[in-house]
Parts: structure tokens; C-alpha cells; sequence
């Protein structure tokens, strides 16, 4: 049984209050991972991370359910159920390119702080048409579709220096391997991506934005 807001509170001796618990449960849902590395979702994480059985219970009538990650320190909320919302498919390629080069770095120990990935851009220039079988989508189109997967908790991208030949390089997070899981790369495996362009859209299992 969930535990009200306020309940929690008081067992906090006020350190948190109701409102503070109220945004914790929003962020989880609309911004899907936090972690306890980032400024902005540190706060939420720590009391997430200790209230997990509460939110847990009180995000499971919406179908969503919450796993938390010890040793890279950050928590994901997953949809239950299949349906999702339809995710573009210029984003579920790069999600699952970015997924396997996260993968491939895994093997090399190729892995930065909070296990995080760096993904260069020439290493995506080189990854993308050979994974997808068509050419990376110009610099401002991936620069938008980094924005839109940085909001799912996968990637964030980072300028580069002024004097540096690239103008970003792309962090993927570790978080992409609960929300990229084997539905995303199967369904890949079976898509004929000749046949589509890049404004279809695909069923998401995981992503809830």
C-alpha cells in the first residue's frame, strides 16, 4: 500500500515536502531516468532512491514501473506495457545505433565516468550507414535528434572546443540499455528500411515521451 505524500514527509522531519515528493513522481515520468550524477535530477534521484518502494507503488496503476541502477547510480521509469507512443524512425535509428556503439565500447572498456560512452563523430559518420544502410542525417538534423534523446535520459551531446575540427561529440548514457532493450533491436532486424523514410514512426516499448 502507497503511502501518501504527506505521510513521507513528516518521516523526513520536513527536510522534504509534499510538493518536493509531487515533482519527484513527474520528473520520473516525463523525463524517464535520473540520475544521481546530473545537478538538475540530483535532488529528485536521492529521495527517489530512498522512498523506491512509494513511487514505485504509486507509479504502478499508470503502467509504469521503476528500476534503479546501483552501480551507475540512476533510476528509469518503463512502461509495462507494449503500446507506447510512436517514436519517429530517424530516432529509433540513431537510438540503436548509439545502443550498439555503447555496446561495442562496453567491450573495449571504452567507458567514462558515471559509465558514461563517447561517441565521435566520425566514428558515427562510419557507424550510421553501415548499421542502417543510409547516409547520417546532416549536423543540424542530428543535433536535433540528440535534443529529443537527451529528453529520454540516452545521450547528451557536447560542444566541442573552438578550435576543435568537430563541432560535438555525443555522450551516450548508461540508461539506454533499459530503454533500448531486445524488442527495439529485433524490430529492427525485421524492418526493410529501404521501404521507409524517415518520417514513418514506430510503436516505442519503453521511451514515454
Amino acid at each position: 500500500m502507497k503511502r501518501s505524500w504527506s505521510t513521507l514527509s513528516q518521516l523526513t522531519n520536513g527536510t522534504y515536502t509534499e510538493q518536493d515528493f509531487e515533482r519527484a513522481a513527474y520528473r520520473l515520468v516525463t523525463e524517464q531516468v535520473l540520475y544521481a550524477a546530473d545537478h538538475r535530477t540530483r535532488v529528485a534521484y536521492h529521495l527517489v532512491e530512498e522512498f523506491l518502494a512509494d513511487f514505485a507503488a504509486a507509479l504502478s496503476p499508470l503502467g509504469i514501473r521503476l528500476e534503479r541502477n546501483g552501480n551507475h547510480r540512476y533510476i528509469v521509469a518503463l512502461p509495462r506495457h507494449g503500446e507506447g507512443t510512436p517514436v519517429r524512425l530517424d530516432e529509433t535509428l540513431l537510438l540503436l545505433i548509439l545502443r550498439q556503439r555503447y555496446d561495442e565500447s562496453i567491450r573495449q572498456g571504452l567507458v567514462e565516468e558515471h559509465g558514461e560512452v563517447v561517441v565521435e563523430l566520425p566514428d558515427l559518420q562510419e557507424a550510421y550507414p553501415a548499421l542502417a544502410d543510409r547516409p547520417m542525417p546532416d549536423i543540424g538534423t542530428l543535433r536535433t535528434l540528440a535534443a529529443t534523446l537527451k529528453r529520454w535520459g540516452v545521450c547528451r551531446l557536447v560542444e566541442g572546443e573552438a578550435d576543435e575540427l568537430q563541432p560535438f561529440h555525443l555522450l551516450v548514457r548508461p540508461a539506454i540499455v533499459d530503454i533500448v532493450g531486445e524488442q527495439w533491436l529485433q524490430r529492427l532486424d525485421q524492418h526493410n528500411l529501404g521501404d521507409d523514410d524517415t518520417g514513418e514512426t514506430m510503436e516505442d516499448d519503453d521511451a514515454t515521451a
